[in-house]
């Protein structure tokens, strides 16, 4: 059957995502249940081993969220006490945020409409935070070592960063157990805007060779380092306790660490 011109939409390859289109989808598949509870797990051990000195012991701490999205992380580093700054290119995903902020009774907040790269611009926005967020956001972006140099500019010196970012590896482990030729091996990679497989993942070995030179490496963790690879009804009944603290003993050690869907790493500026 023949479609008419325009009938599927082209692959979004060449510009930042925004995610207006699918703002609650997004909250829902990314961080939602058991993804979301072993995200959360494996950033609070992260935080709580390499930035307690920073957030642990005092409050008003300057925390910029880069393409915070629905603040699921960063808002509840302001309910805690510090002043957030959160930004993104998606008018839906800051509305969302700024619900959860009044239902969190979060006070310190400030919301921009605007990509990370324009606020870089800014005066009034550089070398000001104590700490950066930028999770989940790189896989979108299409200048993304460009991005990582305009993260470094919000910092004070001797500023915290906290990135996560979707691993290339993963994906291509997740279409080999499925019995799949990975697409990303062939260059036939083209996700489109319905899908929720970012556009571009990113090999790990390539982010921390673009850090290398202005950021001292402080933590490297796996997220998600077997779960999403659980495909048999066997394998699913392993109980959420159990995967949570298999999560955690494995998500630092190798190759598992390198298998996680996603990657975070804590560095601190130069």
């Amino acid at each position: 059957m023949h479609k008419p011109p325009g009938s599927k939409r082209p692959p979004i390859l060449n510009s930042d995502r925004n995610f207006d289109d699918l703002a609650p989808r997004f909250a829902r598949n990314v961080y939602g249940g058991a993804k979301g509870a072993l995200r959360l797990a494996v950033l609070q051990r992260d935080f709580g081993q390499h930035l307690d000195h920073l957030l642990g012991q005092a409050t008003g701490v300057d925390i910029f969220d880069a393409g915070g999205g629905q603040g699921q992380f960063g808002l509840s580093l302001a309910q805690a006490g510090h002043k957030l700054t959160l930004c993104d290119i998606s008018a839906e995903m800051l509305a969302l945020a700024k619900a959860q902020a009044e239902a969190m009774a979060a006070a310190q907040v400030e919301f921009i409409h605007a990509s990370v790269q324009d606020l870089a611009q800014q005066a009034r926005h550089t070398q000001c935070y104590d700490l950066v967020l930028c999770h989940a956001v790189l896989e979108w972006v299409v200048d993304q070592e460009g991005l990582l140099k305009a993260l470094g500019q919000f910092l004070k010196p001797g500023g915290y960063l906290s990135l996560t970012f979707y691993n290339r590896h993963g994906l291509v482990m997740k279409n080999l157990l499925r019995g799949q030729a990975p697409p990303i091996l062939t260059g036939e990679f083209r996700p489109h805007r319905g899908s929720l497989t970012p556009n571009r993942p990113l090999d790990p070995a390539q982010v921390l060779a673009w850090l290398e030179a202005d950021w001292q490496l402080l933590c490297h963790s796996g997220i998600r380092v077997f779960q999403d690879y659980q495909l048999t009804p066997e394998s699913r009944l392993m109980s959420a306790q159990t995967l949570l603290d298999l999560e955690l003993r494995l998500s630092r050690e190798e190759p598992f660490r390198s298998l996680g869907r996603y990657q975070h790493v804590i560095l601190q500026k130069r």
